[in-house]
């Protein structure tokens, strides 16, 4: 989209007088630093007009086919990006942990003895959510929906996770404060809003109010631990803030190819193709 055609995004007041703002201000003590982190809400997706748009009923169906095709990329990339976290970190303790996140999507099947566990995972319940919309199986994994512009977001958060401190990464993760949020949302309005989706294919966001809350629990642990002092508490601001812009753009790219209420969707360049295709 060009500057005036974007979607404004939720204000993101900044926080009273940052620790570093000062020379030698003292950092936040846990409490105010969570404080500021759970303030970076107000630049959470949810308020993204397209978002706003699904959830208050005002998508048409290939509006919302759409969204859950280019999420899918989200979706197969958050264990990719999972699993870089686990590769950089040396702390055995938080891969333990860790490693529910990977095994949350992709699923798994464990023998015990009292026999055989398994769990398909969040990216079989996601392509379940396709195909609950109307899109076939193929078509969902095989990305031919996904713009250019949600690839670039993703590919950027994993390059993030491989390249940047384990700690950092973890940090970026807490946009997971907000999600149980807008799992809740969409469970409240899309029957309401959509009824010729099955429900049964909204398990992901009821799996999803639980296991995000798990994860919050973790992360912000390790963050509130790591980032001590005034300079790494508000560098883990610009973290939290890069995973949401992140989020952001996605919609923005998402709103570009679909339209808004009142706003056509922009045309594509010459010779793009429905999807990506093949990747560089």
């Amino acid at each position: 989209m060009s500057n005036d055609e974007q979607p404004d995004r939720a204000p993101d007041d900044a926080p009273d007088a940052a620790p570093d703002d000062v020379p030698g201000h003292a950092p936040w003590d846990a409490a105010t630093f969570e404080t500021r982190l759970r303030e970076r809400g107000k630049a959470y997706h949810i308020h993204h007009p397209f978002n706003v748009m699904l959830n208050t009923g005002g998508a048409s169906a290939e509006q919302i086919r759409g969204w859950v095709a280019n999420r899918f990329y989200y979706q197969v990339a958050i264990p990719i990006k999972d699993a870089a976290v686990m590769a950089n970190c040396d702390d055995r303790a938080v891969r333990r942990e860790w490693v529910k996140r990977l095994l949350d999507h992709d699923g798994y099947d464990l023998d015990g003895p009292e026999g055989r566990i398994s769990d398909e995972g969040g990216i079989e319940a996601w392509i379940r959510l396709g195909e609950a919309v109307g899109l076939s199986r193929e078509e969902i994994t095989d990305l031919r929906h996904v713009v250019p512009g949600v690839r670039f977001c993703v590919d950027a958060y994993v390059d993030f996770a491989r390249r940047r401190p384990w700690q950092d990464s973890v940090c970026a993760s807490l946009t997971e404060l907000f999600a149980p949020a807008i799992h809740r949302q969409r469970l409240a309005t899309w029957p309401e809003h959509y009824p010729w989706i099955d429900q049964a294919g909204l398990v992901y966001f009821r799996n999803r109010v639980s296991q995000a809350r798990r994860d919050v629990d973790h992360g912000l642990a390790i963050t509130l631990a790591h980032f001590r002092t005034a300079p790494e508490q508000r560098r883990a601001l610009g973290i939290l803030d890069f995973k949401l812009d992140v989020l952001w753009q996605m919609n923005d790219a998402m709103a570009a190819a679909y339209g808004l209420p009142g706003r056509a969707a922009l045309p594509p360049r010459d010779g793009a193709r429905d999807g990506a295709g093949e990747r560089a």
